[in-house]
């Protein structure tokens, strides 16, 4: 009977590697976790975030609240359910925006020699630019005439992960442009340039496919860091309205009350430093993964 072998791709031998990293399988189970958390828990924990009670302001945690109360006497846990939410797609859509800037980018300025210098000087002047006053700067000017358009909630939403994703696409960008200089002088690049492809068709169908690792490895932190600009920009009072919970507003709106009542602050924040570090964890995994030296 002949020998049946398995057939092989990237992706599958990728997994398996992953697999053999526990630290990455135990983050990527803790990033679920988090995420099940966030999208059932107020389906299950049926308390309105918003409820003032000030009957029970300033309450430490137990079993009526698990997290206890603000000095409002609103229920922390379901504002970290529900501000959740919001942090987390602030981190995908702005890592959305910053991957589709940087991979245009990059692809643009590795494969088209007259673009390259251009295009990489303009990254690199905006590598060298200070993001947080920027960010600071930008949501200053902007911030209101979004809310007036959009209103409050929304416009502060578009313009949050506008102004991050527009901040955040500069390593990406030049991630692929390295990546697409070496593609582009393979053989099946040389093979379907001899056949008459167009520029376009092999940048789309060729070389784009191949950055597809590195561009996911990349997404992964620029998530973690879209979480983490969003709570700074919260914390100095420049993110959301008041009246809408996020993980940084949560820590803005409770840095008085670090020492009287310190639960305030220690749940948003370990939700802030467990979402990111998993994060990080699936990314060194992920990498690690798609490495062509570690498959056998």
């Amino acid at each position: 009977m002949a020998d049946k072998r398995k057939h092989r791709t990237l992706w599958g031998d990728a997994w398996v590697q992953f697999r053999r990293n526990r630290v990455a399988v135990y983050g990527l189970l803790l990033l679920l976790l988090i995420i099940l958390a966030i999208l059932l828990g107020p389906y299950i924990y049926r308390v309105d975030p918003r409820a003032i009670n000030i009957l029970e302001s300033s309450a430490p945690p137990s079993a009526s609240h698990p997290f206890g109360t603000d000095d409002l006497g609103r229920d922390i846990l379901a504002r970290c359910l529900y501000g959740g939410r919001i942090s987390l797609a602030v981190g995908l859509v702005s890592m959305a925006i910053a991957m589709t800037f940087g991979a245009v980018i990059g692809l643009l300025a590795g494969y088209v020699a007259r673009l390259d210098n251009p295009l990489m000087r303009f990254t690199d002047m905006m590598l060298t630019l200070p993001q947080i006053p920027l960010l600071l700067v930008a949501m200053s000017l902007f911030r209101d005439p979004m809310r007036m358009r959009f209103g409050l909630e929304m416009g502060a939403f578009i313009m949050v992960v506008s102004v991050i994703g527009l901040f955040g696409w500069m390593p990406t960008a030049r991630m692929v442009r390295g990546l697409v200089l070496s593609l582009k002088q393979k053989e099946f690049i040389e093979a379907a340039t001899n056949i008459g492809v167009r520029s376009g068709g092999i940048m789309v169908r060729h070389i784009l496919p191949n950055t597809f690792g590195i561009i996911i490895v990349a997404s992964t932190l620029s998530v973690a860091s879209g979480i983490l600009t969003e709570s700074t920009l919260s914390f100095l009072g420049l993110g959301f309205p008041p009246d809408v919970p996020t993980w940084g507003s949560l820590l803005y709106e409770n840095r008085n009350y670090m020492i009287k009542a310190p639960w305030m602050v220690l749940f948003p924040g370990l939700l802030i430093s467990l979402t990111i570090l998993s994060i990080n964890i699936i990314g060194d995994g992920l990498r690690d993964a798609l490495d062509p030296r570690q498959r056998q």
